[in-house]
């Protein structure tokens, strides 16, 4: 089969589904089955289908521009994160005939995203990161560009689609309690990410399910690397059974400074983390944390995105799962 020749009945033939099919895999609209998507999706990646997107977008006045808006002061250790957004919203939006335009923004600074605006370069917009004051949000709201936000936000008028963080935390932290913890101590980082507010509330949710738990916890948020010896310091002299970090950064920095000072895991002192990833799965010990799928993140977001340019109305907020993965740093069940 020539690919560069290749159909939307050629497509249909291969697969043996129909054209309409596999028109309305390709445009989000319509009834099908997640499952045949799937198919469809994975066979255009394959086969290097695209539509003709000059000619479409002549016709409907569309850039077949989506901008992916990324927060220019991450760090590296969020690379990954965004990397895997950036995969699952690439994977999905390239298969739909659509490019993705990147914009880094900060506080401080949207130039990239409001020339992107201003010059209609873009048909809609996937914000990467929300916080508690968010100006790149303010502004998209502002200015009548479609968007979805990976992430939670107070706002209900937002599109926005996210991991159950708070019932991921409540999971784990309940986990950890019922394993006979009686003193426990998180770790968090900036409090203006909605995330860690979530992550937060989901620990604090553990104890009000246990009302009969006795026992001591200590909360340290706004941590940074510099931070983190003189916190474990702290609570090694205080009792603390377990430390649980926000993320798998803070996670290896507290894995460090007890090492540092000879400290076993988890034999004097149980660590364990909300966010999963290769670097705490290969540590020794390896790290209990709960693992996201991050890239199913970047996908679910700009199918939204799309489904909403098509003018479909979509579900306001969207929850993902998680899976809690119990490992050798914290001693709680694995049931």
């Amino acid at each position: 089969m020539d690919d560069k020749n290749l159909t939307i009945g050629d497509i249909a033939k291969e697969l043996g589904v129909s054209k309409t099919t596999v028109s309305r895999a390709i445009s989000g609209k319509g009834r099908i089955g997640e499952q045949t998507r799937s198919r469809v999706l994975d066979f255009i990646q394959e086969h290097h289908y695209s539509l003709n997107v000059v000619a479409k977008g002549l016709a409907q006045s569309k850039t077949f521009n989506l901008g992916l808006v990324i927060p220019g002061d991450y760090n590296i250790v969020e690379l990954p994160f965004f990397q895997n957004c950036m995969w699952g919203i690439s994977r999905v939006a390239s298969a739909r005939g659509y490019d993705v335009l990147i914009s880094m923004v900060t506080a401080d600074n949207m130039s990239q995203l409001e020339r992107a605006v201003a010059n209609r370069k873009i048909d809609g917009a996937i914000l990467t990161r929300t916080l508690t004051d968010d100006g790149p949000m303010n502004y998209l709201a502002g200015s009548g560009v479609p968007f979805v936000a990976i992430g939670s936000t107070d706002d209900g008028q937002v599109i926005q689609v996210d991991n159950d963080h708070r019932g991921a935390c409540r999971e784990l932290t309940g986990r950890l309690l019922d394993s006979g913890i009686r003193k426990i101590a998180l770790v968090g980082g900036d409090e203006s990410y909605i995330v860690t507010r979530s992550r937060l509330e989901g620990f604090e949710d553990a104890f009000g399910h246990r009302a009969g738990w006795k026992g001591g916890r200590e909360i340290f948020l706004n941590v940074d690397e510099r931070r983190v010896d003189s916190i474990v310091e702290k609570v090694l002299g205080d009792g603390t059974e377990c430390i649980v970090c926000m993320d798998d950064f803070l996670c290896g920095c507290v894995l460090n400074a007890l090492q540092t000072k000879q400290v076993t895991v988890p034999g004097q002192m149980q660590v364990a983390s909300f966010y999963d990833s290769t670097t705490l799965a290969n540590r020794i010990p390896s790290v209990t944390s709960i693992r996201f799928d991050v890239e199913e993140l970047g996908r679910k977001a700009c199918e939204l995105l799309l489904r909403m340019l098509a003018g479909e109305v979509v579900e306001s907020h969207t929850l993902l799962g998680y899976e809690v993965r119990i490992r050798e740093s914290a001693g709680c069940s694995t049931k």
